[in-house]
């Protein structure tokens, strides 16, 4: 890429709102480009609707965008592109075509706008092109894969290797480094400071991981209820607890405090349990009722193919399930279910949720057999009371039962997810990486509901890479390596050093 010259964008008086919703509320947003900038706010606090804004997706906003003082129209995400502006959103199925190969995703504005009437691909070049995009990320991925094969952490470098190749002017991640391991976000940082630094990318940076923004950020913008509440410089002053505040409008403490819970008999046992592909191998465990067992590994080890193979989702060729001491062996989700598992799932937007349906629809959805009247028809107004109960108990935001849930936040719609399992009352719960994208407040929350569970007996696998939060709930821990389990402890006799030590084939 050649040296770009300085650019400014300002976004004036911005405004947005969704049926019942106010989005955002006379927003004002400057950055220029050369530097980095974060933008953190509790989960509904409008930090995603404003960049959306920026993209050309929320396109009937009121206020006025302004690139080196020009006002501009972003009115779609083509008029976004053709000014330099490009996104990487969290969620990575929804900006990627499954079926095409990684090549064809990271090239695909060439493909489409830059063939011109040419009647053959240089199939070559697109190859080598998109190689050599990976390659700045430093990522080794064989781009004649089809991204459907590709793991979460290698499609978000797809979509980052993409955004990286355009000749932009500004830049968005939306929570990149959620699903990277610590190495991957080493690389990601690297290549973030290369675009602002060399090549004068503004980038803005979003992330619930407020301690990597002081490590790769200069400035940072907070939002709270749809407004700028905080503009500043990151000082050496500035504090985690002080951001937090801000976000949450009130002190808080970031510690949480696990309560006693009993412990009672075992209630679910894997023994010598192995995936068809063997993506995990004679996997060994116990949970009790009452028991909040963690499994910890970073992104690869097999958390997500572990919870996948007992709830059903992935066949096992090996190894035996037990649940209150009887065999089971889940050929589907649907058999799972009727066993009296429950998954809350990593990717929520693609497994856990149907976006495009109410927000009652999806609580009810995993348990609609109540909901039947005599002659098998589904009661709305039953659906409506249950979902209205569950909105209250886990403090969903949303204006009504009835709100389609695409337009809720991450946090909320991991709490809808957990409510629609909850109306089942499962027997053990499975949940992998459920705080992925939340904030600490929505964090503490899903914690709550984890502790109640356990505290009505049941039993809880939390399948999580963030150590500090297997430390801060679980009573025993298994870690994860390569797809086994390589060292089971008691979390309070252990530390996250010790999880990172065998994580990372400690022996």
């Amino acid at each position: 890429m050649e040296q770009q010259t300085k650019s400014t964008l300002s976004m004036r008086d911005i405004s947005i709102e969704f049926p019942g919703v106010k989005a955002l509320s006379n927003v004002d947003f400057d950055m220029e480009s050369g530097k980095i900038y974060a933008l953190v706010g509790a989960n509904g606090a409008g930090k995603s609707s404003l960049m959306k804004v920026l993209s050309g997706v929320n396109n009937h906003y009121t206020g006025q965008v302004l690139i080196n003082g020009k006002e501009v129209e972003i009115r779609s995400p083509k008029a976004a592109k053709e000014l330099g502006i490009e996104i990487v959103y969290q969620e990575v199925d929804v900006a990627l075509t499954p079926t095409l190969s990684a090549a064809e995703n990271i090239m695909t504005n060439v493909l489409v706008n830059k063939m011109g009437k040419k009647q053959f691909v240089n199939w070559n070049f697109i190859r080598s092109a998109a190689k050599e995009a990976l390659g700045r990320l430093g990522v080794d991925i064989d781009v004649k894969r089809p991204v459907s094969d590709l793991s979460l952490a290698e499609k978000q470098m797809v979509l980052l290797a993409s955004a990286a190749r355009e000749r932009c002017k500004f830049l968005v991640l939306d929570e990149p480094t959620a699903p990277l391991s610590n190495t991957e976000t080493e690389n990601l940082f690297k290549v973030v400071r290369y675009l602002a630094k060399e090549e004068n990318v503004g980038i803005v940076f979003i992330s619930h991981r407020l301690a990597e923004l002081f490590e790769i950020c200069e400035h940072i913008t907070i939002m709270r209820d749809a407004q700028v509440v905080k503009d500043m410089n990151i000082t050496p002053d500035l504090t985690i607890k002080q951001i937090v505040e801000y976000m949450l409008g009130r002190t808080f403490d970031e510690v949480y405090e696990k309560k006693n819970v009993p412990i009672g008999d075992v209630v679910l046992e894997l023994d010598g349990l192995t995936e068809e592909n063997e993506r995990i191998k004679k996997i060994n465990l116990k949970v009790k009722r009452g028991e909040i067992v963690g499994i910890a590994g970073l992104v690869g080890a097999g958390k997500t193919e572990l919870c996948k193979t007992i709830f059903g989702a992935y066949r096992s060729s090996a190894g035996t399930v037990k649940l209150n001491g009887k065999d089971i062996m889940a050929r589907s989700p649907f058999q799972a279910v009727q066993y009296g598992l429950a998954l809350v799932p990593e990717e929520r937007r693609k497994e856990g949720v149907i976006v495009v349906d109410p927000v009652y629809a999806n609580i009810t959805i995993a348990a609609l057999y109540k909901f039947l009247n005599k002659i098998q028809f589904v009661v709305k107004r039953r659906q409506l009371e249950a979902a209205g109960k569950m909105i209250q108990d886990l403090g969903i935001r949303t204006p009504s039962e009835s709100q389609i849930l695409a337009n809720l936040s991450g946090g909320n719609q991991q709490k809808v997810v957990v409510g629609k399992w909850l109306v089942s009352n499962a027997e053990v719960y499975i949940f992998d990486e459920p705080t992925k994208g939340v904030d600490v407040g929505a964090k503490h929350d899903i914690f709550k509901l984890i502790e109640d569970l356990a505290a009505q007996g049941k039993g809880i696998i939390y399948a999580s890479c963030e150590f500090s939060e297997i430390m801060a709930i679980a009573d025993r821990a298994y870690i994860m390596y390569d797809g086994s389990i390589v060292k089971e402890v008691n979390v309070s006799e252990s530390n996250e050093k010790e999880l990172l030590y065998y994580s990372t084939g400690g022996n």
